[in-house]
């Protein structure tokens, strides 16, 4: 048999077992242009093969590691292979597939370098099983196992698709720009723009300019038209966060854009129509506010069509471990470490905190965690030592820095103490009624009540608990 007709024999097999496999493989040159996409990666995509080949990958795939982690760039860069890296993509019909990735360097018979292939596995199965055995739900970049986020999650479909405009309150770093990306993400303006823009940040002027945009001659400077944030976003979503600081006077010409869905940029004689849904977040409770005439009562049932309340992750301690796991995940990729996890001590530490800062001050302690540790287990030696330090914990555990230390039950057991008193407080000490709320039976919360030691007020009319 001649040389060229074997190449040709093993050229045929690999091709018919790129086709059979069910992991999704695909190839690119020195350009990022696909040259080669098998029949999974079809499937997983949902983009046609003739479709796919001579695009550049990014435009495929719309992953989350394209804005700057690509694991096969990576590869093209350092010639080295990456197993097992967990990413999410896009598919053709909208959906979020999350996915495991492995890279390597495409050589031909001698050894040259023609580009780079990636094969990329359906991880979704895989993905939800193991949210049902956490018990957590995911929407969009937010996870929680909370009830109070179930709740939401499980309305936030309708709301995306309300077209409404909905008022998300919540702590500073609770994830109000999550939740808003979310309901954009779910919406039929996904396509289309997301702008956010910090109200509180700006005087009035300038986030008027910014927000309407203005024409030449304005104001001194203005030499020629710029168009504002709601001709950028035209038909998509604004996010108008910390609408709380905002002025009297402001108030006012945003009534106006929301009620006759129309504005004039400075300096316009006249008005232009404009499409957009706002989306308006606050740390501040407006409610308070307008019955203290510090806010304007017709703007306030504007934009209070639909209300999102975020709660803080004092009240959600039982998400700190599934969103620890998620920024090491995160920090893994964008820092090309290898962290495995967290030990059950610094763990501890952690679930022991009140988080004033919440989840963004919790992903800022695993990044200083990150600092300190580039891999293996994340431990209390890694912590911020103020952290440390602080933790809540009893006199007789171990030390670490001069600091006493909390056992990992004793933090479980405090942050649900938390979380148990939080809810009865809310119910004016009801059992059934803070059981129902808290996602249980209310002879479950009796003897949880029992073991934590915690004592009704004798005014509810109920027997006052001992320490068991």
């Amino acid at each position: 048999m001649k040389a060229s007709q074997k190449s040709t024999i093993s050229s045929n097999a690999n091709e018919i077992i790129l086709e059979s496999i069910s992991d999704g493989v695909f190839t690119v040159d020195h350009e990022w242009r696909i040259t080669s996409f098998n029949r999974a990666a079809e499937e997983i995509t949902g983009v046609p093969r003739e479709e796919a080949i001579g695009r550049f990958c990014w435009e495929v795939f719309r992953s989350n590691m394209c804005e700057g982690d690509c694991a096969l760039k990576r590869t093209m860069k350092e010639g080295k292979s990456f197993v097992s890296s967990s990413t999410y993509i896009i598919s053709k019909d909208k959906k979020r597939i999350p996915i495991s990735v492995s890279t390597a360097l495409l050589k031909n018979a001698d050894d040259v370098v023609l580009g780079g292939v990636e094969t990329f596995r359906d991880v979704s199965v895989v993905e939800e099983l193991r949210r049902e055995l956490s018990g957590s739900v995911q929407m969009g970049d937010m996870i929680s196992r909370s009830k109070t986020m179930k709740h939401i999650f499980g309305i936030l479909e309708q709301v995306a698709l309300s077209e409404s405009t909905v008022l998300i309150e919540g702590e500073t770093g609770t994830g109000k720009e999550l939740l808003a990306r979310a309901i954009h993400n779910l919406s039929n303006r996904r396509d289309l723009s997301f702008i956010g823009i910090n109200c509180g940040a700006l005087p009035d002027t300038l986030l008027e300019s910014e927000l309407f945009g203005y024409k030449a001659g304005a104001f001194t400077g203005a030499e020629k038209d710029k168009p504002g944030i709601f001709v950028q976003a035209e038909g998509g979503t604004i996010l108008l966060d910390e609408m709380g600081d905002t002025s009297a006077s402001f108030q006012v010409k945003l009534l106006r854009v929301l009620e006759e869905r129309e504005f004039a940029p400075l300096g316009a004689v006249k008005s232009q129509k404009v499409n957009v849904r706002v989306i308006a977040a606050t740390n501040r409770d407006l409610s308070r506010m307008v019955g203290e005439g510090m806010f304007r009562r017709d703007l306030f049932y504007r934009i209070n069509i639909i209300h999102l309340k975020l709660p803080p992750l004092r009240e959600r301690s039982e998400d700190i471990p599934i969103l620890v796991e998620k920024f090491i995940a995160k920090l893994n990729r964008l820092k090309d470490r290898n962290v495995t996890g967290i030990d059950n001590e610094a763990l501890a530490v952690l679930m022991s905190h009140a988080y004033p800062g919440n989840i963004r001050e919790l992903e800022n302690v695993i990044e200083h965690a990150f600092v300190l540790c580039s891999e293996g287990t994340i431990g209390v030696r890694h912590l911020p030592f103020s952290l440390v330090a602080s933790s809540h914990v009893p006199a007789d555990s171990p030390a670490v820095f001069g600091s006493p230390l909390v056992s990992l039950d004793a933090a479980v057991g405090s942050a649900e103490e938390r979380v148990i008193l939080e809810a009865l407080r809310r119910n004016n000490y009801n059992r059934r009624m803070a059981a129902e709320e808290l996602g249980m039976h209310k002879s479950t919360l009796f003897r949880k009540l029992r073991r934590l030691g915690i004592e009704l007020p004798p005014g509810d009319g109920r027997s006052v608990l001992k320490k068991s």
